[in-house]
C-alpha cells in the first residue's frame, strides 16, 4: 500500500492555486489537471485499500475454515478408532457381538458424514485462498497505478514551478493515462 500522507495532495493543490492566480491559461489547465489527478489518485488509493482488506478477510476465512476442517478430521479419526475397536470386539464373538457390530456400523455412518463435512471445509479453504490471491494481485497492480498517478501529479507540478514549460505536463498526462489504464486492468 502506498504511504501518501493526506497533506501531500494539499501541497500540490497549493502550487496549482498559485498558478491559477497568475492568470496564465496554460497554467490554469495544469492546475485543473493536477486537481483531477489528485481525485483520481485518491480514488485508486481507496480501491487499493479495499483490495487489501478483502485479501485479509479471505485469508482469515481460509484460516477459520482450515481450523474447522482440522477439527472435523480429528473427530473423523476418533470415530474411525471407535469403529475399529467395536469391529474387533464384534469379530471376537460373545454375547455382545451383535451390539458391537451395530455400534461399529453406527460409527462408520457417522464417520462418513464427518469426512464429507471435512472435505467440504477443505474445499472452502481453497476457494478463500484463491480469492485472497486474486485480491492481493489486484492490490499490487493498484499500488503501481496509484504510484504512477502520484508521479503524474508531481511531474505536472513542475510545469507550474517552471512557469509554463509544457513537457512536464505532457509527461504527467502520459503517466496518468498509464496509471488509470493499469487501475482498469486490475479489474479485468
Amino acid at each position: 500500500m502506498s504511504e501518501t500522507l493526506p497533506q501531500d495532495h494539499f501541497e500540490h493543490a497549493e502550487h496549482a492555486e498559485h498558478a491559477a492566480h497568475e492568470g496564465t491559461p496554460f497554467l490554469l489547465v495544469v492546475s485543473v489537471t493536477i486537481a483531477i489527478l489528485a481525485v483520481v489518485a485518491a480514488s485508486v488509493g481507496s480501491l487499493e485499500s479495499i483490495e487489501t482488506a478483502a485479501a485479509l478477510t479471505s485469508q482469515n476465512a481460509a484460516a477459520l475454515n482450515q481450523n474447522k476442517a482440522s477439527d472435523q478430521w480429528a473427530f473423523f479419526q476418533a470415530k474411525s478408532i471407535k469403529k475399529s475397536v467395536h469391529e474387533v470386539g464384534a469379530k471376537q464373538g460373545g454375547p455382545q457381538a451383535e451390539q458391537l457390530a451395530r455400534e461399529a456400523k453406527r460409527y462408520d455412518d457417522e464417520s462418513k458424514a464427518i469426512k464429507t463435512e471435512a472435505e467440504a471445509l477443505e474445499h472452502r479453504v481453497e476457494e478463500h485462498l484463491h480469492e485472497a490471491e486474486r485480491h492481493e494481485h489486484r492490490h499490487h497492480i493498484l499500488t503501481t497505478a496509484v504510484t504512477l498517478l502520484h508521479a503524474a501529479i508531481a511531474i505536472s507540478t513542475i510545469a507550474i514551478i517552471t512557469k509554463g514549460r509544457r513537457w512536464p505536463w505532457f509527461s504527467g498526462i502520459g503517466l496518468a493515462v498509464a496509471g488509470v489504464a493499469l487501475a482498469g486492468y486490475a479489474y479485468l
